[in-house]
């Protein structure tokens, strides 16, 4: 892969931390706020030009989508949310184009939906669509953090010689300052120079071997959540190109997500490979993935009309 020059993708100015933010007082702002109501949209992402080993990521958007709507499963969430074809926008594909432009695509797709209250749960692609994502995000939310679960860190400087790899996206977002914080979840892989540039960019990591069911994750900020499915174990997801064992179950996965006291705005769902599937397996957990996400947001919604 040829080196890529980072002025061909401009920064986006850094946000001013230092500004107040009451997070006791986001419940009550939001109560009543009506002309704030927002609906999840799903977006789909069908690129996977960074991707380093195996190409099929982009034919991920499609498959996910059919699993969500199948007749093999209902509607309904876990918690007791409606969630079908009127509960959640369908905004298409981002249309894939070759080479950088595509991170200048899929910004201004994700910025779109944003500027429509819509809520984006982004349907990959490989991890390199996040960088561009959270560049339209920061835009709006000047105070995020992110819930990552992954296998790997993904905050290389640079990978074969390409900052925009797929294994990159978290450096480029913590480098520009697009977020408050990084929570990484499921990581069990980390090289020297991953676990510095975690130190640099102050992530926090909860790595797999210190994993316990019960762990707390507390957010005082609207959460954006980053799911690279790899982060499961392969027994439950073997649709990924870098199968990774001793991940998390689907059922601590999900129990994390429903346990969030937070704001959730927007999401992705990356990384998933059809060609590495088996019996449709994945492209179900995706889609489980997406509806309880996406009831998490509609139950946050329905707090503006209390």
């Amino acid at each position: 892969m040829t080196t890529t020059d980072k002025r061909t993708f401009p920064r986006s100015h850094t946000k001013n931390h230092e500004e107040g933010f009451n997070p006791s007082c986001l419940f009550v702002w939001l109560r009543g706020r009506k002309d704030l109501r927002l609906k999840p949209a799903l977006i789909g992402i069908p690129w996977d030009e960074m991707s380093s080993f195996l190409r099929g990521p982009a034919e991920a958007p499609a498959i996910i989508r059919r699993a969500l709507f199948s007749e093999a499963s209902n509607d309904w969430s876990e918690t007791g949310q409606l969630v079908n074809a009127e509960a959640i926008h369908d905004a298409g594909d981002v249309e894939a184009v070759p080479g950088l432009e595509m991170l200048v695509r899929i910004e201004q797709g994700i910025s779109g939906l944003l500027e429509q209250n819509f809520q984006p749960i982004s349907l990959g692609g490989d991890h390199a669509v996040t960088y561009p994502i959270l560049r339209a995000f920061a835009k709006k939310y000047r105070h995020l953090s992110i819930l990552h679960f992954d296998a790997h860190p993904d905050i290389y400087d640079e990978f074969q010689g390409n900052r925009y790899s797929h294994a990159c996206p978290f450096a480029r977002i913590m480098e520009e300052g697009l977020v408050e914080r990084l929570v990484q979840v499921g990581i069990r892989t980390m090289t020297r120079h991953q676990r510095q540039q975690i130190e640099r960019f102050n992530v926090e990591v909860v790595e797999m071997r210190d994993w316990r069911d019960d762990w707390p994750f507390y957010f005082d900020t609207p959460v954006y959540i980053s799911f690279d499915i790899d982060g499961l174990d392969p027994a439950f997801a073997p649709g990924v190109s870098h199968r990774e064992p001793g991940g998390l179950s689907t059922r601590q996965a999900l129990n994390t997500i429903l346990n969030l006291n937070a704001e959730i705005v927007g999401a992705d769902i990356v990384e998933f490979n059809p060609r590495m599937d088996i019996t449709n397996l994945t492209e179900t957990v995706c889609a489980k993935l997406v509806k309880e996400i996406a009831a998490k947001m509609l139950e946050f919604d329905a707090v503006r009309e209390a």
